[in-house]
């Protein structure tokens, strides 16, 4: 095994290791929660460019989430299939939001925010080029 190939796979690794507890996130509230009596209130509007709420799930995350196999129950692959349905074109940023908001894990909104769809390309983009079949 190529040196730079076991630094690779040491830090993808310790991403995931770090990032365990992303898979439990807590889903947002829906329209039953607020008719139960729920006292929380939730902002139709979607992720601001620089936003720093931390009730959204960052970008990284996001992807982190699906590497995990958070999304497999909306149809996002985990693991190394996620990466080569990446690499061959067959999931996109935009898959992988779509199936976060089914999975109530990020609002509807966000669909329409360019700048976060465009960061998950990256973090997407960035998980794959370290592995190559």
């Amino acid at each position: 095994m190529k040196f730079a190939t076991l630094i690779d796979s040491t830090v993808i690794v310790a991403v995931i290791a770090f990032t365990s507890g992303i898979a439990s996130a807590q889903p947002l509230p829906t329209n039953n929660d607020f008719n139960a009596g729920a006292t929380t209130t939730v902002s139709s509007k979607t992720l601001p460019t620089n936003s720093s709420n931390d009730s959204y799930l960052k970008p990284f995350n996001l992807v982190s989430l699906a590497y995990q196999g958070g999304l497999k129950q909306q149809g996002i692959p985990s693991g190394g299939t996620l990466i080569f349905e990446r690499q061959n074109k067959n999931i996109t940023a935009e898959d992988l939001v779509k199936a976060a908001v089914k999975a109530n894990k990020l609002p509807t909104g966000i669909l329409d925010d360019q700048s976060y769809i465009s960061s998950v390309k990256s973090e997407l983009t960035s998980l794959s080029r370290n592995f190559t079949y």
